[in-house]
């Protein structure tokens, strides 16, 4: 059995946010779940998938082709009376987020959680983008966490509040919350998981044509008055301490705050609001809080979001005291905090010394090399790099060569010594940009696209690039999972876990299926034959799809294949 559906009720278990998160789902009886994979929101989808794969516990669990499948399966099951959930990383509720805007009108009947997990300094993103703006675009209450017991307990809690709302509720995770782990405290199992509803046909609330969005909108707006009850008394907004400097902080902040507050000795000279329940405003709350200070330190990574709101308040309320953060230069709106960054930040408010340790003296230690992420040793997608390479060598054509490339492990080509990565935006952008390449330049145009991207958001590209004859070679680089991301399966798969047993879609049949007749298949552990094809397919100035097929190496070996 999967140790997060342990029975006894009352253990700690040392668990990650993420996992956190999961096990909460699980007593709060969950039923469905869907996700894509991101980091660091993968171990939520894992952990979930193993679940419904060993079948000890009654959920349904899918890995969608992408986010706004996710959501829109996990909104359906909702609407039908199940609980869902759905997870992504930051970058995936862009994707899901057409989905997003009009659900919140619609709302849902049983409870539904959206789990989104930011990426400070961007460890595996391509942006920072601060998530908590999408719960006031979309005007949906949003819980964030500071540790893995809070994690657990605000999904269940947000599962409680969706249903009391008929709204979906948003859980935001960081990084560092995401993959902290620590003492996690286990609530009872449910005893019965309701896994089947019953759909309740209502086109003037489920289909939202605009006189019937018209009205929706009027009917969020009043659920979210309703929402602003539940956050002025929720137990995660806690305000510390009698001092004159308040201070403001949620997510992982707070627990820095936590620690510089203890280490500098100031805790008779701050005020400390910790809001775990940041939206909606908690307006009196604040208000309140503002009224006992003199000046207010926020300290949040990223966007100005509590800041910018504390500063309306002060000015709607005639409260003239500072209110020090970004603005005044005390934080960045780049990067993630660091302990350190925050206790200065904190005793410069102050005109307090900060206690600094004595560092070790490392003077007689070689500085170490730098060890930036490459591909593995023995990973086909290099086999396949290099045959391109030498193919446009032999053409001629290496120089005049553009290389538009996609998010996935593939995207190290960028690095030395291959250097094949010219242009990436988003999933599924190489198609796209490709296209535009084709458009505005005479260059040779080869692009790269991993299998899961490809499901993900390369088909309808491909099938307009097809459709608008551009010119172009797509490499598919199927390596037979989601690698990136630990290994998640996709609909393409041809080495599957045990137990795994959903029909797989080809993709060469899928590519064949649009109408595009140069298709071909290469081994790129064969070098000469994939040259060969290469070459034939470069020398053509017309859309040509080449998929590389050969499994990742450490998935190959995880699930049982030879070293």
């Amino acid at each position: 059995m999967h140790p997060l559906l342990s029975k006894n009720s009352g253990e700690k278990m040392l668990l990650l946010g993420n996992e956190a998160i999961v096990r909460g789902a699980i007593e709060a009886g969950a039923a469905v779940a869907a996700a894509y994979p991101g980091t660091p929101s993968s171990e939520i989808a894992n952990n979930l998938f193993f679940i419904s794969l060993q079948g000890d516990w009654p959920l349904y669990f899918e890995f969608s082709t992408n986010e706004k499948v996710a959501m829109e399966v996990a909104a359906s099951a909702a609407a039908a009376g199940v609980r869902s959930l759905t997870c992504m990383k930051h970058v995936g509720m862009n994707v899901a987020s057409d989905v997003l805007m009009t659900l919140a009108y619609v709302g849902v009947k049983a409870g539904m959680v959206i789990v989104t997990a930011d990426d400070p300094s961007m460890h595996s993103s391509q942006n920072e983008q601060d998530n908590r703006i999408y719960a006031k675009f979309a005007n949906l209450p949003m819980l964030e966490p500071t540790s893995p017991q809070e994690a657990k307990e605000m999904t269940i809690e947000a599962f409680e509040l969706s249903e009391a709302l008929e709204l979906p509720v948003i859980v935001r995770t960081t990084t560092r919350t995401s993959h902290v782990r620590g003492p996690v405290e286990l609530g009872p199992l449910p005893e019965t998981v309701k896994q089947k509803g019953a759909f309740q046909k209502d086109p003037r609330r489920w289909v939202p044509v605009p006189a019937v969005a018209r009205m929706r909108h009027k009917v969020l707006l009043d659920q979210m008055e309703k929402a602003k009850e539940f956050v002025e008394g929720s137990r995660f907004n806690t305000k510390t301490g009698q001092g004159k400097l308040g201070i403001v902080a949620s997510g992982v902040s707070a627990c820095y705050v936590e620690d510089a507050i203890s280490e500098l000795g100031v805790a008779d000279k701050v005020t400390f609001l910790k809001l775990g329940f940041p939206y909606p405003f908690p307006r009196k709350l604040l208000e309140g809080f503002l009224a006992d200070v003199d000046k207010v330190l926020v300290v949040e990574e990223l966007e100005p979001f509590l800041e910018d709101e504390l500063k309306i308040i002060c000015k709607e309320t005639g409260r003239d005291i500072p209110v020090l953060g970004k603005a005044s230069g005390h934080f960045s709106r780049m990067y993630e905090f660091d302990p350190l960054m925050v206790k200065k930040a904190i005793a410069e408010v102050l005109g307090v010394e900060v206690p600094m340790t004595e560092a070790p003296d490392l003077s007689s230690l070689p500085p170490l090399p730098m060890r930036p992420p490459s591909l593995c040793q023995g990973c086909p997608h290099r086999e396949t790099y290099n045959a391109v390479k030498e193919a446009l060598k032999e053409l001629g054509q290496e120089e005049n060569a553009i290389y538009p490339t996609d998010i996935g492990c593939y995207t190290l080509g960028l690095l030395p010594p291959i250097q094949m990565a010219d242009y990436l935006l988003c999933m599924g952008s190489s198609v796209g940009s490709s296209s535009g390449f084709s458009i505005a330049t005479d260059h040779k145009i080869v692009s790269f696209i991993g299998d899961s991207t490809f499901f993900h958001s390369g088909l309808s590209s491909l099938a307009s690039a097809y459709h608008n004859e551009h010119k172009f070679c797509l490499v598919v680089l199927d390596n037979s999972t989601t690698a990136m991301t630990g290994h998640q399966p996709n609909p393409g798969i041809e080495i599957r876990p045990a137990g795994y047993d959903r029909p797989r879609i080809p993709i060469e049949d899928a590519v064949r299926g649009l109408g595009i007749k140069n298709v071909y298949k290469v081994n790129p552990y064969k070098k000469k034959e994939a040259v060969d094809v290469f070459k034939e397919v470069l020398a053509k100035d017309e859309l040509s799809v080449v998929i590389a097929e050969a499994p990742c190496i450490l998935y190959y070996r995880k699930v049982g294949g030879k070293k």
